[in-house]
């Protein structure tokens, strides 16, 4: 085999990442907005993990014209999972978990923002409450 020529490995792996690529895209990872009938866009998020081996062996061949005869094989594994929404209503986008084994601090961290609008909320509850109300003052008639 001369030093231009390839090895038959290359050829396996080559087409083994060309097939990779043609299954998973960024719509695979990133999908297509969904627009229900009240305006809300959904956008699933998944994770996708892959993998791939190849492997090989030149034979030694008893036939004078091939020196060594090439076997070899490759495989691949790929495996998607939905991990997320991301839901935008009326211009305010939330991201929607469906992991069902994050942990503690994870919670804690989503939750957050909710916690922070609910309290900044009952403050401006509080202070309309305060402004509107007007105080009476008591009348005494003189008679």
């Amino acid at each position: 085999m001369s030093e231009q020529q390839n090895h038959p490995i290359e050829g396996l792996m080559e087409t083994t990442m060309e097939k990779i690529k043609q299954m998973i895209d960024v719509n695979t990872i990133v999908g297509n907005p969904i627009t229900t009938s009240d305006g809300t866009t959904i956008v699933p998020v998944s994770k996708v993990s892959y993998g791939f081996a190849s492997g090989g062996s030149d034979i030694p061949s008893k036939n004078a014209q091939n020196k060594q005869v090439f076997g070899g094989g490759s495989g691949a594994g790929v495996s998607i999972t939905p991990i997320a929404f991301i839901a935008v209503y009326k211009g305010e986008a939330k991201i929607l978990r469906i992991d069902s084994d994050s942990t503690t601090a994870d919670r804690v961290v989503n939750i957050v923002p909710d916690v922070i609008d609910k309290v900044s909320a009952l403050f401006k509850k509080d202070k309309k409450q305060k402004k509107s109300k007007v105080e009476e003052i008591p009348v005494i008639d003189e008679e």
